[in-house]
């Protein structure tokens, strides 16, 4: 596993990024505060996503279900380009 950018981690050869959650949090007018105070998610979670690292599937659930929105407003997954050798 490494850190390819911000809020992308790498996986072998797949890449899950967040972009899509920090689109979709603004455009619903929620915060990271709101999100920790207001629905008990754990700042470690905002934080893991922040740097990149995995979160649950019933986290990304949570976030569907508090955003309103479906997975691939969460997260998406961004094929590694084959390397040439």
């Amino acid at each position: 596993m490494t850190i390819v950018k911000d809020m992308t981690i790498k996986y072998n050869d797949c890449m899950i990024s967040y972009e899509p959650f920090w689109r979709t949090l603004k455009a619903r007018g929620e915060s990271t505060y709101t999100l920790i105070n207001r629905y008990g998610i754990s700042s470690a979670t905002i934080d893991r996503m922040k740097k990149g690292l995995g979160i649950s599937t019933a986290k990304v659930d949570d976030f569907c279900r508090i955003l309103h929105c479906r997975v691939e407003e969460v997260i998406v997954y961004l094929p590694n380009e084959p390397s040439s050798k």
